[in-house]
């Protein structure tokens, strides 16, 4: 009997091709994510899943498709996969740690200074205004001598300082654990606490995983407590903020801006999460800067990121551990030679 692969979003034709080589695949050609139900279905006599940012993996999905051997993540974060429970069924998961890092790190100074230039007003402007020639209009905040504030500093946080010593800003960083700093950043980032690193940030952007500590880690409270002015950047997970909150702080001018990639309403692992994005801030197209989720959106990246994924689950079922697994399990029964 040929084994299953289900693949839940669509692929390069590379990642398609080597899986092909192993098993038959069950793959989305479209745009659109099956619905929860469709992939639960489709999986139920799958072992191999290559899961994307759209599914959600918990223990009744799990239970429900007992033939599972293995979930690869083409993610870095995985806080839609319920993990414990992957291991308590004998489902490895696999993740890929590094190859979203470069990618998000550029985007998220994209946005930074799409939002401090008005850069999509300007582009608007002309586009709706024709153009005459320069106006005294736009005026906005550079990054040059800005102090900019990053919450966490794991491979994310640290590429973005990397990339930001280059503008000659002032760099500080908070982490709920302890930091090293790298040798290159020694001179250039200051470590400060959370509370002072909100007081002081001209720019402040997210770099945390999400998981309950850090769900709504900018809420009414800390955007109180930042400086009055200050632009937010979310490159990270959106339920890291209250869109809400942050929504009412750009009506009263405490937030001069956000910008976000992510949402509060992709966050899968959350029952409580919003249907949509909050629609005060689509409306304040003046005062935000909103992408769909292109973090890793650079196609050799992306290529990448599947292939990497796909390889975790042909070693999986080829009886090894997995290159990327966050879980361990026991139960290494060879389903084909590899």
């Amino acid at each position: 009997m040929k084994h299953k692969i289900v693949v839940t979003n669509r692929v390069f034709p590379e990642t398609l091709q080597l899986l092909q080589q192993y098993a038959e695949v069950d793959v989305n050609d479209a745009v659109e994510p099956w619905p929860p139900a469709e992939v639960r279905t489709r999986c139920r006599n799958a072992d191999g899943l290559l899961a994307f940012m759209s599914d959600r993996i918990d223990e009744e999905f799990l239970t429900s498709c007992p033939r599972l051997r293995v979930i690869g993540a083409a993610l870095k974060g995985y806080d839609n996969i319920d993990v414990a429970a992957a291991e308590k069924a004998g489902v490895w998961v696999t993740v890929v740690p590094d190859l979203l890092t470069i990618p998000t790190a550029e985007l998220t100074i994209g946005l930074m200074l799409c939002l401090g230039r008005h850069i999509l007003k300007g582009d608007r402007s002309i586009r709706e205004n024709g153009f005459g020639g320069w106006r005294p209009l736009f005026y906005g905040a550079g990054i040059d001598g800005a102090t900019v504030g990053i919450v966490g500093f794991g491979l994310v946080g640290q590429a973005i300082a990397e990339r930001l010593a280059t503008f000659h800003c002032k760099l500080i960083v908070s982490d709920g654990s302890n930091i090293t700093l790298p040798n290159n950043l020694r001179r250039s980032v200051s470590i400060l606490s959370f509370d002072a690193l909100l007081s002081q940030s001209d720019y402040l952007v997210l770099a945390l995983p999400l998981h309950e500590t850090t769900q709504h880690i900018i809420n009414r409270t800390s955007i109180t407590a930042m400086k009055h002015g200050a632009f937010l950047i979310n490159t990270a997970r959106g339920s890291l903020v209250d869109e809400n909150a942050v929504a009412d702080a750009l009506e009263t001018g405490q937030l001069a801006g956000y910008a976000a990639d992510v949402f509060e309403c992709e966050d899968w692992a959350r029952p409580d999460r919003p249907a949509e994005v909050e629609r005060r801030l689509t409306e304040q197209a003046a005062r935000t800067v909103l992408t769909p989720h292109l973090g890793s959106a650079v196609g050799p990246v992306r290529k990448e990121i599947e292939l990497a994924a796909a390889r975790s689950i042909i070693e999986a079922l080829g009886g090894r551990r997995p290159d990327g697994a966050v879980n361990d399990v026991s139960d290494t029964r060879t389903l084909w030679p590899v």
